[in-house]
């Protein structure tokens, strides 16, 4: 049987065909990170990977959680954090996604500072956080997406280079979904807004 012209589309020039395998993908891959909020007087963190920058100027940043004793702190308090670890603690960072703040107790789990914030727990053990307030809640059918401007990012000297945090030196770790596996980050492979200077010429002007 002939192939339409739809499928003959979905081969690229080897024959090797695309083929859709849903509509539930994931990123690949995805940041994790701790974010931390406040129940109460109870610090608690929850093991998050859904969390991007949505803003150049001023900085914001937008984490989905659903119905989690985290989020119930972000809505009661408006403030979040955002915390970077490092690969020496996958297994801290996975049994925070692993129990629930509404069961169990966090709080002295990591040693835990404050910036200007005061309802949003830092972690002094990993290189980089980031204190959030929130600007805007979006409500989804299974999730919340809270938006919160950047207030401060913390981090230390040995985790800089040339005055900003370097990936080499933080060490984090993504998650990749539905194998539900952590991979640290591999090597530079290139520079951005400048390895594809050559292939310009490729384009048509439209000017």
């Amino acid at each position: 049987m002939e192939k339409s012209d739809m499928e003959r589309s979905n081969m690229d020039k080897s024959g090797m065909e695309k083929i859709n395998v849903g509509n539930n993908p994931f990123l690949l891959p995805q940041p994790q990170v701790l974010v931390g909020a406040m129940l109460g007087d109870r610090v608690n963190f929850q093991a998050v990977a859904w969390v991007s920058r949505v803003n150049a100027k001023p900085a914001y940043m937008a984490v989905a959680l659903g119905d989690h004793a985290t989020r119930d702190g972000v809505v009661a308090n408006g403030e979040f954090s955002i915390n970077i670890p490092s690969v020496d603690l996958v297994a801290e960072t996975d049994l925070m996604g692993l129990v629930s703040g509404r069961q169990v107790d966090k709080s002295a789990f990591f040693e835990v500072f404050y910036g200007s914030l005061s309802k949003a727990p830092l972690i002094r053990q990993c290189p980089v956080v980031m204190e959030c307030r929130v600007v805007k809640t979006v409500e989804l059918p299974a999730d919340l997406i809270f938006i919160g401007e950047v207030v401060g990012t913390w981090t230390e000297e040995r985790y800089l280079t040339n005055g900003m945090p370097d990936v080499a030196k933080v060490r984090p770790f993504v998650l990749t979904m539905p194998d539900n596996a952590y991979w640290a980050v591999g090597e530079k492979v290139g520079k951005a807004w400048h390895d594809g200077l050559p292939l310009r010429e490729r384009l048509t002007s439209l000017l």
